[in-house]
C-alpha cells in the first residue's frame, strides 16, 4: 500500500495548510494559556524568553517535524520506528501519542468551559452581580463534563469527514473570524481609562525575576503554542504537498503565532491591570477576566459572546489538530485497516473516559497542563529534532527541508538543528527537573 493511500488526503494549496497550521498554533494556547503563564513566570521578561525561544528553537523544530512527516507520510509510531528502530520508535511514538490525547482531555474541558462562559454571557450579560452563579457553573462538574462530550462529538465529526474537507474546510472560516474580532478587544482594552501607564510598567522586563524553571515555562510556551512536540505538527506535515516550502512557512506560522499571543496580551493584561485582578491567578484567569471587561464595554454582552465564539472555534482546531493525532495513531496500530469514521468513534471513547478528573476536579488542570503540555511535549519536540538530525532515515527528512541542495545557510541550519536545537533543550529540561527536585516538589 502506499504512502498516499495511508494518509490518504493532502492540505488543497500553501494558503490553505497556513491556516491550518496557524489554527492549530494560537488556539488555546495564546488566550487561555500565555496570558496566565506570562503572570506567573516573571511578566514581561517571560514574553520576551518566549519569543526568543519560539523563533531559535520552536520554529525549526516545527520544520524539522513537518519534514519528517512529509518524507515519511507516516504517524508518530512509524515515523520514529524508521528514525530510532524497532523497539526504541515504538515505545516513543506510543508515549507521545498517548501524552498528546491525554492532552487534549484537559484542553477539550477548558474549551467546555469557555463554551458554557459564552452562553451564560448570553443569558445574563457579565455583569459584577452574575458573577457568582457564573463561578458556579464552571464548578459544575456535571454540566461541564457534559458540553465537553458535545465539544469533543463536533471534533470527531470534522475530523470523519478528513482533511480537505473537515479540517481545511473549517480553518479557512475559524482563522480570519478569530483576528477580527481580537482586533477591536484590543482597541476597546487599550482605551480603558488609565490602563496606559500600568500597561507600559508591566511591560519593563526584570530579568531578575526568571529561575531555570520559568525558562523551561517559556520553552514549553513555545514548544505548546505552535504545536510542536513529535506529533501535531509531524502528522499534519504528512498532509503538506511537496512543493510547500518548509523553512518559509514554519517562519510565517512562528509569526502568525506570536502575534496571536501578543494580540491576546494587548487585550488581557490591560483588562487584569485595569480591574486590579491578579495575573498569577492560573488557569482561571481568563474566566475572571473576560467577563469583568465585556461588562464595561459598549455592546460588552454581544461583543463578548462574539469574542468567547470566535475563542472557541480557534481552540477548536487545536483540540481537532490533536484528536488527528490519536487517530492517526489508532490507524498504525490497526494496520490502516479502519475507516475514519470508525477510528473516530472509538477515539470519541476515549477521550470521554479521559476527560472525567478534569471536569470534576479541574484543580488538577495546571498540573497536567505542565507535565503534558510542557514537559511531554518538549520532550517530543526533542525527539523529533534528533530524528531528523540523527535518524536512520535523516537524508530522506534533509531533502524535504532542501529541495534546492545544502549551500552554505543551510548548512548552518543543519548543525544548529542538530547540535544546538537538541543541547537546548536537554539543557532546559535538566534545569527545569533539578530546580524542582532542590525544591522538594
Amino acid at each position: 500500500m502506499s504512502s498516499k493511500a495511508i494518509r490518504g488526503e493532502f492540505f488543497s494549496g500553501r494558503l490553505a495548510a497556513w491556516l491550518s497550521m496557524v489554527g492549530v498554533a494560537i488556539g488555546l494556547g495564546n488566550v487561555w494559556r500565555f496570558p496566565y503563564m506570562m503572570g506567573q513566570h516573571g511578566g514581561s521578561a517571560f514574553l520576551l524568553v518566549y519569543a526568543a525561544l519560539a523563533l531559535l528553537l520552536a520554529m525549526p523544530v516545527l520544520a524539522a517535524e513537518w519534514a519528517l512527516g512529509r518524507a515519511l507520510r507516516a504517524g508518530p509510531v512509524p515515523s520514529f520506528r524508521a528514525s530510532f528502530g524497532q523497539r526504541a520508535g515504538l515505545v516513543i511514538g506510543a508515549v507521545l501519542v498517548l501524552s498528546i490525547v491525554i492532552a487534549d482531555s484537559y484542553y477539550i474541558v477548558v474549551i467546555a468551559n469557555i463554551v458554557y462562559t459564552a452562553g451564560f454571557g448570553l443569558g445574563h450579560g457579565f455583569g459584577a452581580e452574575s458573577g457568582a452563579a457564573l463561578a458556579a457553573g464552571l464548578d459544575d462538574g456535571a454540566t461541564q463534563y457534559a458540553l465537553a462530550l458535545l465539544v469533543l462529538a463536533a471534533a470527531c465529526a470534522v475530523m470523519a469527514l478528513g482533511v480537505r474537507e473537515g479540517i481545511e474546510r473549517v480553518s479557512r472560516w475559524f482563522v480570519p473570524t478569530f483576528g477580527i474580532v481580537v482586533l477591536y478587544l484590543v482597541v476597546n482594552a487599550l482605551l480603558l481609562d488609565g490602563v496606559g501607564a500600568k500597561l507600559l510598567l508591566f511591560l519593563r522586563p526584570n530579568f531578575s525575576l526568571l529561575g531555570a524553571g520559568d525558562v523551561f515555562a517559556a520553552m514549553g510556551q513555545a514548544v505548546f503554542s505552535l504545536g510542536v512536540g513529535g506529533t501535531i505538527m509531524l502528522v499534519y506535515g504528512g498532509y503538506l504537498d511537496n512543493d510547500t516550502p518548509l523553512i518559509s512557512t514554519a517562519l510565517a506560522t512562528a509569526l502568525g503565532d506570536m502575534g496571536g499571543a501578543l494580540l491576546a496580551a494587548l487585550f488581557i493584561v490591560p483588562s487584569v491591570l485595569y480591574f486590579g485582578l491578579d495575573m498569577a491567578a492560573g488557569p482561571g484567569l481568563v474566566f475572571s477576566t473576560l467577563p469583568k471587561l465585556f461588562a464595561v464595554m459598549p455592546g460588552g454582552r454581544w461583543l463578548g459572546v462574539a469574542f468567547l465564539a470566535a475563542f472557541v472555534l480557534m481552540a477548536f482546531l487545536s483540540a481537532l489538530a490533536a484528536l488527528e493525532v490519536g487517530l492517526v495513531g489508532l490507524r498504525d496500530v490497526g494496520g490502516g485497516r479502519w475507516s475514519r469514521r470508525r477510528l473516530a468513534m472509538l477515539l470519541f471513547a476515549v477521550e470521554a473516559v479521559l476527560m472525567l478528573p478534569s471536569a470534576f476536579w479541574p484543580s488538577i488542570i495546571g498540573t497536567l497542563d505542565m507535565l503534558f503540555g510542557s514537559g511531554m511535549q518538549t520532550l517530543g519536540a526533542l525527539a523529533a529534532v534528533l530524528a531528523l538530525g540523527w535518524g536512520m532515515r535523516r537524508s530522506e527528512a534533509m531533502k524535504q527541508l532542501f529541495a534546492n541542495g545544502i549551500g552554505r545557510w543551510q548548512a548552518g541550519l543543519v548543525f544548529w538543528l542538530r547540535w544546538v536545537v537538541p543541547a537546548a533543550l536537554l539543557v532546559i529540561a535538566v534545569l527545569f527537573v533539578h530546580e524542582h527536585l532542590q525544591g522538594g516538589v
